[in-house]
């Protein structure tokens, strides 16, 4: 029995390293940093507007079923041959004529309507899956701008941070040389001001990062955690060329090649018009008691005789639509063109800047302050460090916002094009 004790004991604890060392890898990957790229699958999973849409195409869909069929058939009753004057007026059985009438009529549209009528259900179903498909792009675009909203707040934050020992030494310099009878109070006064200067806008970038956290929640569903601190935003999915290039097969673009395709169907529709529907009805006539019955079979044809102001006219607006709807895509196509030439200069011209910020600004800046600093702590004046240091704050800002204008201006740019369509 102790045997056995002994040998359960090292099973027993290699089950609970096991179950430990997994809990500690589930912690971690439960704590990895939020990257863009899964903030977009989370937020597109979740996403209320694309269950919509999916809705949408469902509809479609389902219209497009039935689309092109004949209509119910139509069961008739009635009286025929009734006599309404005589000494038999109104009388079911004062004449040999009357019969009571039970029929079936089925109207037959022509050929060309019903093939009109599936093309617009058709054309009604590429619209729905368009917008979806605009409606996706739209979505990711705005999961991104959350992102990058969080994620630029948090190096806003961090730059500003790196700063905060240096103004705590220069505060604790200037106190030390007044206690020491070489300063003055003017300049620790000025150097707990700019500290307490330097915390109030920390506290406000918090805030910011507060709001933007609300933000991203709103299409994570849950409150994000920490986010991946490094993001390539100097590189797009696709080839700028190809974004120049592929105008029509970008989102934006495909809603409209959908409006023009349902416009090309409802001028079809119209002039299926010109064509005659049919009709076929029967009806079984049972007349009074020692009389045959009658039946009765009728077709009839619709008679389009005159198309110039019926038929003729609803082609003529069908067609104007159509001619507009195409103005319209080609006006947006130029449009697009515009916006991403546009896009792509300022994201260009950013990528420079922030190249140039880390290179040359940002450290010469950071040289300034310690050198002024170095000087004042050898005697020399305040005042250098505090136009310095202002002058740095001022600078990490700008860069902070150049890294937002930046990465804003990738994920424009980035979700143009669908991801089936992306290399």
């Amino acid at each position: 029995m102790s045997s056995m004790r002994l040998t359960r004991r090292p099973m027993v604890a290699g089950l609970a390293l096991l179950l430990g060392g997994a809990m500690a890898v589930a912690a971690s990957a439960a704590e990895a940093p939020l990257t863009l790229e899964a903030a977009v699958k989370q937020g597109l999973a979740r996403a209320p507007q694309l269950e919509a849409r999916a809705a949408d195409a469902t509809a479609a869909s389902e219209e497009a079923a039935r689309a092109g069929q004949l209509p119910d058939p139509v069961l008739t009753f009635g009286l025929a041959n009734v006599p309404v004057t005589g000494p038999g007026a109104f009388g079911l059985r004062s004449d040999q004529m009357t019969e009571r009438t039970v029929g079936v009529m089925q109207a037959i549209p022509s050929r060309s309507a019903r093939r009109a009528e599936r093309a617009l259900a058709s054309a009604r179903i590429d619209a729905a899956q368009a917008e979806g498909v605009v409606a996706a792009q739209s979505v990711r675009e705005r999961i991104a701008d959350a992102w990058i909203e969080l994620w630029a707040a948090e190096r806003q934050r961090a730059l500003l941070a790196e700063l905060h020992d240096e103004a705590s030494l220069a505060a604790r310099l200037a106190q030390a040389r007044l206690h020491g009878g070489e300063g003055s109070a003017v300049d620790a006064l000025a150097t707990r001001a700019e500290l307490a200067t330097l915390d109030n806008r920390l506290a406000a970038v918090d805030a910011d990062r507060t709001a933007a956290q609300a933000g991203l929640q709103r299409w994570l569903g849950v409150l994000p955690g920490a986010l991946a601190a490094t993001q390539d935003f100097s590189r797009l999915p696709v080839q700028a060329e190809r974004l120049l290039t592929g105008i029509d097969q970008q989102a934006p673009l495909q809603a409209w090649a959908a409006r023009e395709q349902l416009a090309r169907a409802t001028l079809d529709r119209a002039r299926a018009a010109r064509h005659p529907d049919w009709s076929v009805s029967a009806s079984y006539g049972r007349r009074a008691p020692g009389l045959s019955d009658m039946v009765m079979l009728e077709v009839g044809v619709s008679l389009p005789l005159f198309t110039r102001n019926r038929q003729d006219r609803g082609i003529s607006a069908s067609q104007a639509q159509w001619d507009a709807v195409q103005a319209d895509h080609e006006d947006a196509r130029r449009a697009q063109r515009e916006a991403v030439a546009r896009a792509l200069a300022a994201w260009q011209g950013w990528e420079q800047q922030i190249a140039r910020y880390r290179q040359t600004l940002l450290p010469l800046a950071r040289d300034r302050a310690h050198v002024a600093l170095a000087g004042y702590r050898g005697g020399g004046p305040l005042q250098p460090w505090l136009d310095a240091r202002r002058a740095e704050i001022e600078l990490r800002l700008s860069y902070a916002d150049a890294l937002a204008a930046h990465a804003r201006l990738w994920a424009s740019l980035a979700y143009l094009l669908p991801p089936e369509v992306t290399p």
